[in-house]
């Protein structure tokens, strides 16, 4: 029975896999004062290549916040790199020939899918990536410093997913090593997964944005969606009644000239849809990375700017319908009221426009996701402008 200190000195030589079978002899306690020697990482990766049994019975032998730094990715976020990683398996050593790495790989693939072997030094530090093809075709007893890629492209563990699909789209590569500051390898992210969690998190913001919750799909019961759903409905219609109030207000001038009640569904729908174009384009850039730190300002400013424009000539529009609807109707302040269908175009499609924006962005100031339920607060906000700086216009002008 080798001494620990030979034990250690073994398992640091070692690659992940040949650590692992040389501590299946080993005592459970005796196995677990080793790793507690070893780089927490590379002690994970030892204890990937073990069996379920052993690992377990290892696991029992150390120390609890030893065994629990050994098997979880903590301190990483949801959407970073590291929440996704996941331990290497095909790691080895620069002075292993290929005959030998061939015949570690034969052992491997019996556990796990290997796309990539990668070559690491005593500490660990990434210094190659081993490409298949390469290796079966080279020299059998060349040494894998010589069939190995050492310029390696690699990803961080505190890298957001975002910036990481950013960074692989163009590489296309399956599988992308994670290593830490110093270089050393810390685990392994596919590409698979890294696009497919990004790909789930874009195609739920429609939901997010009317209060439909991440986590509900097709399957999800009734009494669960119902649980996610109903509470924004709820909320949705207390703005309504916001909204009624506003126009309550004004009912005197309702009363007196009808014909303006045609044209409240004009002007919140156009100004709703003007905010959804600018709630759109800003959770867009939220999602990819495109609005960069300091670029708030200038994103408000232009889609004010794009709210105007657009509300001046789709207000140029509505007041010629108005023109006509009052002319049809026999009303004789047409033209008094076509000014009032185009300020009130104007305002509101400024204010939907700058609301647009702004609302994803004070959602995630406050910590909040920017997606969420944005589209209800923006329906209330388009909706009582409108139609209060309508209905108010009116009253003063006609």
């Amino acid at each position: 029975m080798p001494t620990h200190e030979n034990l250690l000195a073994h398992v640091r030589q070692s690659a992940p896999h040949d650590a692992a079978d040389a501590l299946e002899a080993a005592a459970d306690a005796a196995a677990a004062e080793v790793l507690q020697e070893l780089n927490p990482m590379v002690a994970q990766q030892v204890l990937h290549q073990m069996t379920d049994e052993r690992r377990c019975a290892i696991l029992a032998a150390a120390p609890i916040e030893k065994a629990q730094q050994w098997m979880q990715n903590t301190g990483y976020p949801e959407d970073s790199v590291g929440w996704l990683m996941e331990p290497p398996v095909a790691v080895f050593r620069p002075s292993m020939t290929v005959r030998e790495t061939i015949e570690a790989l034969r052992k491997l693939t019996k556990k796990a899918f290997i796309t990539y072997g990668y070559v690491t030094d005593e500490a660990n530090k990434l210094l190659g990536v081993l490409v298949m093809r390469d290796l079966m075709l080279g020299e059998p007893e060349k040494p894998l410093t010589e069939v190995m890629y050492p310029n390696v492209f690699a990803l961080t563990p505190a890298m957001p997913l975002t910036e990481a699909m950013k960074e692989a789209v163009n590489r296309h590569y399956p599988v992308y090593p994670v290593c830490d500051a110093g270089g050393r390898l810390l685990g392994l992210v596919r590409g698979q997964t890294l696009f497919e969690a990004r790909a789930i998190e874009i195609s739920a913001q429609a939901g997010t944005m009317v209060g439909v919750e991440k986590e509900e799909r097709l399957s999800t019961p009734v009494s669960r969606s119902l649980r996610f759903r109903h509470p924004w409905l709820q909320i949705n219609l207390a703005s309504c009644f916001v909204a009624a109030a506003v126009v309550a207000a004004f009912q005197d001038t309702l009363d007196r000239v009808v014909l303006l009640t045609a044209f409240l569904p004009v002007l919140a729908g156009q100004s709703g849809n003007t905010g959804c174009q600018a709630l759109a384009v800003t959770l867009r850039g939220v999602t990819l990375g495109d609005l960069k730190p300091g670029g708030e300002r200038s994103l408000v400013i232009k889609e004010g700017q794009l709210g105007l424009m657009n509300g001046m000539l789709v207000g140029i529009t509505a007041a010629i319908g108005m023109i006509v609807y009052a002319r049809i109707a026999g009303n004789p302040n047409g033209t008094s009221l076509a000014l009032v269908v185009w300020l009130s175009m104007v305002v509101s499609c400024v204010t939907s426009g700058v609301c647009g924006a702004l609302i994803p962005l004070i959602l995630r100031k406050f910590g909040a996701d920017p997606a969420t339920a944005s589209s209800i607060f923006l329906t209330t906000v388009t909706d009582v402008v409108s139609m209060g700086v309508f209905l108010g216009l009116a009253s003063l002008l006609v």
